[in-house]
């Protein structure tokens, strides 16, 4: 079945872009999270356990202002449903996300603060300070990859490319241009070569040209 265009305006391509940073700082998301059969033990064992990991952090050098916590929270705590679940005890929680430039130390830190009482680690995520300024240049990269894949349809279909007519941004995060990073990058990176350690940001975009004779 052959395929028509309905309404043939010109050329319209995507560009994908990416830069790569090494790391500046790491967040960590670390909870207390302790079950003990009555509220009052629960809150005991999590208070101890949350003061232990504010001294560790202090230890490691991590000020309190680089340190955002949550409030105690406590639940009853069941196993099973309906009228056979059985009561386990009180579950005291407190989540905190770390924030740290020393990433040498990142570790020793996880080791420590897992010592004071902090039993999960729910996420480490390493970061750069200035992450808009990277995405700039993605942006850029992915226009000057629209163009260039533009310029080489141009010149297979024998014609000559014109002025950009349409810019349109594509969210990095949406599955339309995860869809897309893998062939239409001209310079982007899939995500199967990201170097270990390194902090990647992406763009993209559509770019729309009028054609010439």
């Amino acid at each position: 079945m052959t395929q028509s265009i309905r309404e043939p305006w010109g050329l319209s391509v995507f560009g994908a872009g990416s830069v790569r940073a090494e790391p500046q700082l790491v967040r960590v998301k670390l909870a207390v999270d302790v079950l003990e059969p009555s509220p009052d033990k629960a809150f005991q064992e999590a208070g101890t356990s949350v003061s232990r990991l504010r001294e560790t952090l202090r230890r490691h050098g991590i000020p309190d202002a680089s340190v955002s916590g949550s409030k105690l929270s406590l639940n009853s705590e069941y196993d099973g449903y309906g009228t056979g679940r059985k009561f386990l005890g009180y579950r005291c929680q407190a989540s905190y996300v770390i924030e740290t430039e020393t990433i040498d130390d990142l570790q020793q830190l996880i080791v420590d603060a897992v010592d004071a009482g902090a039993n999960r680690v729910d996420d480490v995520v390493f970061d750069v300070r200035d992450k808009p300024a990277l995405r700039d240049e993605a942006r850029r990269r992915a226009v000057a990859a629209a163009r260039r894949k533009a310029e080489i349809y141009a010149e297979a279909a024998g014609v000559s490319l014109g002025t950009v007519l349409h810019v349109q941004d594509v969210d990095a995060e949406s599955w339309e241009f995860r869809g897309h990073r893998g062939h239409g990058g001209g310079g982007g990176s899939s995500e199967g070569d990201l170097a270990p350690g390194m902090v990647e940001v992406h763009a993209g975009v559509l770019l729309g040209f009028s054609l010439g004779r």
